[in-house]
């Protein structure tokens, strides 16, 4: 089985510094699902029998009913068909070719209306899949994460358009639209056919051998083309070697990955400035998940190309349950003082200096290229970095009030801003990364905890892995914290009150704790939550309603002084202008959109699930 990476176009938040003053929170986003169009085959080849009893319709309406009964009552669903309108002789091929049709529009899930009209699909025609997709496209919003989640038992019997040229227009801008693909017991050809609609639309692809099969599949694949990662980023096509790397400015980024090939980038770093560099590549969801290890590698290099011996990885396990991997480093060469040593003063000073990432370590059977999202920001030197360091995480008192219920986003591109302090609820799909983001001024510190509450049924049946990681702005992972969830109340932590960090400060970064030096920088911080596929029954579709403690504390104060950027008329931080265009209000000022990497796995031992998470990152 072969899967590629879901992706989606959404424009990046501004990827430059914080004013001084942080905007009051914006209110919670109600929903940030994307709208989707399921796509049914109806072609006469449905008729056919289903190995586990009835015909290939009949399992399919099946599959639809427990998708709707699962599916978030906020989410923007619809329905269309092709196939239903003729019969599949020669002289009907014409009119069937263009025998596609929306029955139901993309609007909030109708739940009664999408049962009730399934149940009425009678198979009979041909299978014009290209036009299928570019109606379903145009039944979309023109804007923000899209997706269409195709299910077929066969070739394309109508091209033109073939259906992988169709897929090239759909993602001609940066996949604007994601295409999920199920082929429903189908030959080689077919699989072949479906999987390039997958892969060109970073889509992913999923062999349903059977009616069971699809009953199992197309609920998980449709909740995840509902909220998972959306990589945005303005595209840029990074070089083999430093010679050739592309010039990038502070930016969000969206690029091609492929297997151990480095990808060089090159940014011009000011005297005393410090640069943060970051890639992101989140892995498709799948099967074989203990064989599913990968690892990232990012290097700094200098004038020449000369190795600066600043090198991260990070490498996860388990990646085909939806991690999303990401790499950053904070470069801090720009403010040393050259010494007069040739080699070391190539990586000193102002100048030009070259980024590469490499996907280095590949798991079994991982597709040939991914997706790689990249963010870039240029911080200035400062002049007086204010008060000193803070090494203590803040305290943790639970908050009180109502729950303020919320969708979380499907990534940080779209993560839901939560509104300070306070108690947040959500529903999260077994499977699903959910990310949230807390806005932290200067002076101020976060602490939070995560709830899972109870769901039906006990046992390994109902076993995942949950977990939470707290990201900083510019991608570096600040906290996380995972634990075994059988659908009784669970808590993250659970050896302590909360997480923590200490209250944010310039100075942080001076000091030799690294849980301190990495929480120096006012902006977004992001919340992920994640709850694993069940370990006996991936496929099964289970809610699970969480609850997100959450603790702004300290007061906004008076953080560095920056030096004058060039054209300002002061040395505030305000004058730094922004280089990317914002999402939106919520994004408008936020320093890096945040990835989780979030790596857990579990283990079914003689009946014993044993919990272990393997994450490691390697500096030199």
């Amino acid at each position: 089985m072969r899967f590629a990476k879901v992706i989606g176009l959404a424009t990046a938040g501004a990827i430059g510094l914080l004013p001084l003053a942080v905007p009051a929170f914006a209110a919670p986003t109600q929903t940030q699902y994307a709208p989707t169009m399921l796509v049914l085959d109806a072609s006469g080849s449905m008729l056919a029998a289903d190995p586990g009893g009835g015909t290939k319709m009949d399992a399919a309406r099946t599959a639809v009913r427990g998708f709707v009964t699962t599916a978030p009552a906020t989410a923007k669903v619809g329905l269309s068909v092709y196939g239903t309108g003729t019969g599949s002789t020669d002289a009907e091929k014409p009119a069937g070719c263009r025998d596609v049709s929306v029955l139901v529009p993309a609007d909030t899930i109708d739940k009664p209306a999408l049962t009730s009209t399934v149940d009425r699909i009678t198979p009979s025609g041909f299978t014009p899949i290209g036009a299928a997709l570019r109606t379903a496209a145009g039944a979309l919003p023109t804007e923000g994460p899209r997706s269409i989640v195709l299910v077929s038992d066969g070739l394309d019997t109508c091209a033109p358009p073939d259906p992988c040229e169709v897929a090239r227009e759909l993602s001609a801008d940066g996949a604007s639209i994601v295409v999920h693909t199920i082929g429903f017991g189908v030959d080689d050809a077919s699989r072949a056919q479906l999987i390039c609609i997958a892969d060109t639309t970073g889509g992913t692809y999923t062999d349903a051998a059977d009616g069971k099969a699809l009953e199992r599949v197309l609920p998980r694949v449709s909740t995840a083309a509902l909220r998972d990662y959306t990589a945005a980023g303005t595209p840029v096509e990074g070089a083999a070697g430093y010679q050739d790397a592309p010039a990038v400015v502070p930016g969000q980024y969206l690029d091609t990955i492929g297997q151990k090939k480095p990808r060089y980038y090159a940014v011009d770093v000011p005297e005393g400035a410090t640069a943060y560099f970051s890639g992101t590549v989140s892995f498709p969801r799948g099967e074989n998940a203990v064989s599913s290890n990968n690892s990232l590698r990012l290097r700094v290099a200098g004038v020449e190309g000369q190795d600066c011996n600043a090198s991260e990885q990070e490498n996860a396990v388990r990646s085909t349950d939806g991690v999303a991997l990401t790499v950053s480093s904070q470069w801090t060469g720009a403010t040393d003082a050259k010494d007069g040593t040739a080699r070391t003063d190539k990586c000193k000073g102002g100048g030009r200096y070259y980024f590469s990432v490499e996907w280095s370590g590949v798991a079994d059977n991982a597709p040939a290229t991914l997706p790689l999202e990249l963010n870039v920001t240029v911080e200035p030197g400062v002049t007086d970095g204010g008060r000193p360091a803070e090494p203590e995480p803040v305290s943790f008192t639970a908050p009180s009030g109502p729950v303020v219920p919320l969708a979380g986003g499907g990534s940080f591109n779209v993560a839901t801003a939560l509104d300070g302090s306070g108690v947040y609820g959500d529903t999260v799909q077994r499977g699903e990364f959910v990310f949230y983001k807390v806005k932290l001024d200067w002076g101020q510190g976060l602490a939070y905890r995560v709830r899972f509450l109870e769901t039906p049924g006990r046992g390994l049946d109902n076993v995942s892995v949950v977990t939470t990681t707290l990201y900083t702005p510019y991608r570096k992972e600040a906290a996380d914290e995972f634990a075994s969830y059988n659908g009784a109340p669970d808590i993250l932590p659970s050896n302590k009150q909360a997480l923590a960090i200490p209250e944010v400060r310039y100075r942080n970064r001076e000091s030799s704790d690294r849980e301190v030096s990495e929480n120096a920088l006012a902006g977004w911080y992001y919340i992920a939550v994640k709850v694993s596929p069940t370990q006996n029954d991936p496929g099964v579709v289970r809610p699970v309603p969480v609850e997100l403690d959450v603790v702004v504390t300290g007061t906004p104060e008076v953080g560095p002084t920056y030096r004058a950027v060039p054209g300002s008329t002061d040395s505030s931080i305000e004058n730094v202008p922004d280089t990317a265009q914002a999402a939106d209000d919520d994004n408008s000022t936020a320093l890096l959109g945040t990835v989780i990497a979030v790596i857990a796995f579990a283990l079914t031992i003689g009946g014993v699930i044993a919990i272990t998470v393997l994450r490691r990152r390697t500096r030199r």
